[in-house]
């Protein structure tokens, strides 16, 4: 999301956990600038593609970043913001885009299963 402050600088959060960007704080956006920290994707990563757990969405329910709603398969909640879903899809997608960038050292997470 994006944030003004009573300055007037626009901030960047997390629409997951709310927190701002950092450098040790990366973020990928989604549709309509949508946002999704480096430590909610490792969570989600985690969870999501080697666990295989998550949240069965409610029909109508629509992804924060890619915007899609009723997508089939397990999505991520976000663990401060409720109503807030990532699907599996949006978080394979996510974690690819830091996993490539040269410029952040942000790597998916290991299977904690092996």
């Amino acid at each position: 999301m994006h944030v003004t402050d009573n300055e007037g600088n626009i901030e960047f959060k997390c629409d997951f956990c709310t927190m701002p960007w950092s450098d040790d704080r990366q973020m990928v956006e989604g549709h309509r600038g949508s946002l999704i920290c480096s430590q909610c994707l490792s969570i989600a990563f985690t969870e999501i593609v080697h666990l295989d757990s998550g949240y069965a969405p409610i029909k109508g329910e629509t992804c924060k970043l890619c915007l899609e709603t009723d997508r089939d398969g397990l999505h991520w909640q976000s663990p401060v913001e409720v109503e807030v879903i990532a699907c599996r899809r949006c978080v394979k997608q996510s974690a690819g885009v830091l996993h490539k960038d040269p410029d952040i050292p942000w790597k998916k997470p290991a299977d904690p299963l092996v």
